[in-house]
């Protein structure tokens, strides 16, 4: 473990950020060191930005309070736990905590569906307000 003790943080956060988040939340328990690097903004960005910086910063134009959060890795745990509705409501976005990966939720009404507008296969299509996507 001295080994581990006498990195700078720096390298630690490097390591970190080639990891998963998953990965880098566990590895933050090892030490000090380790959890003071997993904090690095940089280690968080690259999870943020692993699917393009823009796509984000379009994500985060979608819902203003995201641009107000001050750490990569609280940006990160409130994409992951507030999924951001967008393109005009037919779609919802979130990252995967574990993963980092994208997740999409698309509403009902913006899928392609044979037969939809036949009353005898379809005939639930209804409004319901309750609903988190447009419809």
């Amino acid at each position: 473990m001295a080994a581990f003790e006498d990195l700078p943080e720096g390298c630690i956060a490097a390591i970190l950020s080639r990891t998963t988040p998953l990965d880098a939340g566990r590895l933050s328990l090892v030490s000090k060191n380790f959890h003071s690097a997993s904090d690095f903004d940089d280690v968080w960005n690259s999870f943020l930005t692993s699917s393009g910086s823009q796509f984000i910063d379009s994500i985060i134009s979608h819902s203003p309070s995201l641009a107000k959060i001050p750490t990569k890795k609280a940006l990160f745990m409130a994409l992951c736990d507030h999924p951001v509705i967008i393109d005009n409501g037919r779609k919802s976005f979130q990252l995967h905590k574990k993963s980092g990966k994208k997740c999409y939720m698309l509403a009902a009404r913006s899928l392609e569906i044979s037969w939809r507008s036949h009353e005898q296969f379809f005939n639930w299509w209804t409004s319901m307000p309750e609903s988190r996507l447009a419809v």
